[in-house]
């Protein structure tokens, strides 16, 4: 954006997992107080999600004014072993797509509603905003900088999680790691935990976890979860990783895209042995 654009306030509005029954009063306020409404787009294959975001627009919008604009989300580099590096770079094309769409908006005749001249902006967020999701960093980008981010809590992915399996988290007294499915892979099983919730995980990294540090381990595995198209299974990880494995690639099939989640827990009697240093 040029400086010559009024100025920006940005709301980061948590949506759960697509279920307008996930949004809370502050959410819907939030929606609705916006001038412009943001949208992204993922390609053909992910129109759904768009759509998703849509009907959730169509379902709180109570007055005529906002301005629903969608822009197209960039592809991630993915060649290379720089992972931050191509985050980086992701994260600063995002942000001048959201400046460019804000530009043309305006451009467009859409202008502030409220008496004090700042742009009320709002973007729709899966889950959490605070929770592996980095519309926040993705905001601290923009130039110049926004006036105000303000941030609307929504139902995490995890909390959806546990909620349809009708689970608690964590065990009595003790903690647990969230962390995703790339860290699963490349560092194992964390130490001193006994439950893991994993996000962000496209190539079910649970099986790569070595046998040793999967005896005794239970998952819970969801995907779209709060939808209609909601899928759940669960069991002793040896049983329900060919059935997730391939519950996933189908439903991945049908719609174009999936999200999903799982928690693997082992009971503290199922710990892997370590090793002596007896000699």
């Amino acid at each position: 954006m040029s400086n010559s654009l009024p100025p920006v306030a940005l709301s980061l509005i948590g949506i759960g997992t697509g279920n307008p029954d996930h949004l809370t009063r502050q959410a819907i306020a939030a929606m609705n107080a916006a001038d412009l409404l943001l949208l992204p787009h993922k390609g053909d294959d992910k129109a759904e999600l768009a759509a998703l975001r849509q009907s959730l627009c169509d379902a709180v919008l109570q007055q005529p004014g906002a301005l629903i604009a969608g822009f197209d989300m960039p592809e991630r580099r993915s060649q290379g072993d720089d992972y931050l590096n191509q985050v980086d770079e992701w994260h600063a094309a995002i942000t001048l797509r959201w400046q460019a769409a804000i530009a043309q908006a305006l451009e467009s005749g859409l202008a502030p509603r409220a008496g004090n001249g700042v742009l009320q902006v709002a973007l729709l967020v899966w889950g959490d905003p605070s929770l592996y999701d980095s519309t926040l960093r993705i905001a601290a980008r923009m130039q110049p900088a926004p006036v105000q981010v303000k941030v609307i809590a929504g139902i995490t992915s995890m909390q959806a999680l546990t909620a349809a399996h009708a689970i608690a988290v964590n065990d009595i007294g003790q903690p647990f790691t969230v962390t995703t499915g790339r860290q699963l892979r490349e560092q194992g099983w964390p130490a001193g935990v006994d439950t893991l919730v994993v996000m962000l995980d496209g190539q079910c990294s649970f099986n790569s976890l070595p046998a040793e540090q999967t005896r005794g381990v239970h998952i819970w595995w969801g995907a779209y979860l709060g939808m209609a198209q909601q899928c759940l299974e669960h069991g002793p990880l040896a049983e329900a990783a060919e059935r997730i494995v391939a519950t996933r690639a189908a439903a991945r099939a049908q719609h174009g895209w999936i999200m999903d989640i799982y928690l693997l827990r082992r009971t503290p009697g199922d710990q892997p042995p370590t090793q002596s240093s007896a000699g």
